[in-house]
């Protein structure tokens, strides 16, 4: 009854408080509209719920809009302006302490953790105000208490050249190429013919038939792919029962989706909409493959994907693993999964000049670094990682191939499909800072070099930036010879580099016969494998709109 009475005086109080509220250089009223900045008055308008600022001003008199006036100030911080502390914020604090809470319905504040108020912490009957820098929080609560290692314990590809990682990998220890005449539709009216085209698969065991008839390939590689790295992980039925399954998640994702889905919607759509696919605009999603995965697999955790163009597949390998480092899952399914080998595809990038048109030679026409190279050749798959925390992959006995360090991502913010080397170098330096690794201890990087007269160039002369010419640096290009799988690149250069550290050997480098003037091939992968002992490998991924990503994997005994 008490609290009652005393609401309307305190409302009032606290609405007096803002207006008084003064900016200290100037003395000038926080809300004179003259020199208001304009990010404040958005942050308050944003939180209220009223309609203008009038009504939100008067509703706070009968106590409707405290909570919302209140919340201004603990979104994040003007600069130009001083926020309440001190004395103030105590007051504030025993005020949602001793009565506010009531006004809302709510029980009585607790004495410690979070209250109503973001900004307002109160430990052990102690009361900190809000913090001016929001960032230095993040910055101290980033690193769990207790270190938690990510390592990779199961694989799984769809690829040009094996729809398992070893048959992949030897393929590509072998020099195989994976490129060739597209077979999959008449393309003979478009200026390039080829593609690393995957012309044999089945889904069968991997999927459901209702499943597999109406869906699109990019989610058929993507649930084989992911069931193939839990059997090659060693996630039986037996093992799959004693799973938490709400600590387990599924992030992969796709940089174009269901193309051909959307493709046949459309052509339906011309005859009526009743042809169209029930499915076709869930089965377009960049998501619903994981959704699907997760729902065969009963998996609770994390689920979602990321697209980033080319860049996709390490943005969801970063994102699963920073999952399992803050504690938040233990085992993750991540990568990334393509199909864009079809007219609307082919032609999209024939479009905008992006493709090789050496038809009359498939296999030599993914060339890295070399200077008669004239585009990427479109490819297709899927790679997925089974990631696991490392106490609980030696609980269950797994066979652990490598260990994840750590990686970044970040943007050019240049051009929308030209990189900059500024940004893959700070991308490079930022995954050596976060995984605490010496550029020196890099002797293999899996590079994006996707035969593109550009790209190339901008990632070699990074490389050189950030390493120099190390002489026990060894580097190639996995796309030499699976050509460009968009979002699921990534991914399947990981499961590379992988079987490069787990195996001790590193795949050839097809097609640079003509190096690029500006290119030192002193450290750059011959067209025969070679053995090395990995100590750091870095895999690259960029994608269209300037952005970076690269992930570090080592040997288990690398810490």
């Amino acid at each position: 009854m008490g609290t009652s009475t005393m609401a309307s005086p305190l409302c009032t109080w606290l609405v007096a408080a803002c207006i008084s509220a003064t900016y200290d250089k100037g003395k000038i009223s926080m809300f004179d509209s003259s020199k208001r900045p304009r990010k404040f008055m958005s942050h308050c308008i944003n939180a209220g719920a009223a309609a203008d600022y009038k009504s939100r001003m008067l509703s706070s008199f009968y106590c409707s809009g405290v909570q919302n006036l209140i919340s201004c100030f603990a979104l994040e911080p003007c600069k130009e302006y001083n926020y309440f502390k001190g004395s103030l914020s105590s007051y504030l604090a025993s005020f949602v302490d001793n009565g506010l809470s009531s006004l809302f319905g709510s029980k009585a504040a607790p004495t410690s953790g979070r209250n109503m108020f973001t900004g307002l912490t109160s430990h052990s009957g102690k009361t900190e105000g809000m913090a001016l820098n929001p960032a230095e929080e993040v910055t101290k609560r980033k690193k769990p208490l207790v270190e938690r290692r990510v390592v990779v314990t199961g694989l799984g590809a769809v690829t040009p050249l094996g729809h398992d990682p070893d048959m992949f990998y030897n393929n590509l220890l072998e020099g195989v190429s994976g490129i060739s005449e597209i077979e999959g539709f008449n393309c003979s009216h478009f200026p390039t013919k080829i593609a690393a085209e995957i012309t044999s698969f089945s889904a069968d065991g991997c999927a459901l038939p209702k499943i597999r008839k109406r869906a699109d390939k990019f989610m058929l590689y993507l649930l084989t792919a992911g069931k193939k790295a839990l059997v090659d992980g060693g996630i039986t039925e037996d093992v799959a029962a004693e799973l938490d399954k709400s600590r387990c998640g599924v992030i992969i994702g796709s940089s174009l989706g269901g193309m051909q889905v959307f493709s046949d919607a459309i052509e339906a759509l011309r005859v009526s909409p009743k042809k169209m696919n029930p499915f076709c605009v869930p089965f377009t999603t960049t998501n619903i493959g994981s959704a699907l995965l997760a729902m065969d697999l009963g998996w609770m955790g994390p689920n979602y994907s990321i697209s980033t163009a080319c860049a996709t597949s390490n943005f969801c390998i970063l994102s699963a693993a920073n999952h399992i480092v803050r504690g938040e899952t233990d085992m993750m399914l991540c990568g990334g999964s393509d199909a864009a080998i079809n007219p609307i595809g082919l032609g999209g990038f024939v479009a905008c000049r992006a493709l090789s048109k050496r038809n009359e030679e498939p296999t030599k026409a993914s060339r890295p670094w070399d200077r008669d190279r004239d585009g990427f050749v479109l490819g297709e798959g899927a790679g997925v990682l089974l990631l696991e925390e490392l106490e609980h992959a030696k609980r269950r006995s797994a066979t652990i191939y490598a260990e994840f360090l750590g990686g970044s991502f970040t943007c050019d913010a240049y051009h929308l499909t030209e990189p900059h080397t500024d940004g893959i170098v700070l991308c490079m330096e930022k995954a050596l800072a976060q995984s605490d690794v010496d550029g020196r201890d890099v002797n293999y990087i899996n590079a994006h070099a996707a035969s593109t007269p550009s790209g190339d160039l901008k990632e070699y002369e990074a490389v050189i930036q950030c390493f120099g010419k190390n002489p026990e640096l060894r580097m190639n290009s996995t796309k030499s010879m699976v050509g460009h799988l968009l979002g699921a690149s990534g991914a399947v250069e990981a499961v590379a580099t992988v079987k490069a550290i787990k195996t001790g050997w590193i795949h050839p480098n097809l097609n640079l016969e003509n190096p690029d003037k500006n290119v030192d091939t002193s450290f750059i992968v011959g067209p025969v494998k070679e053995r090395l002992n990995i100590k750091v490998a870095l895999s690259n991924s960029f994608g269209f709109g300037g952005h970076n990503s690269c992930i570090l994997f080592a040997p288990i005994n690398y810490k």
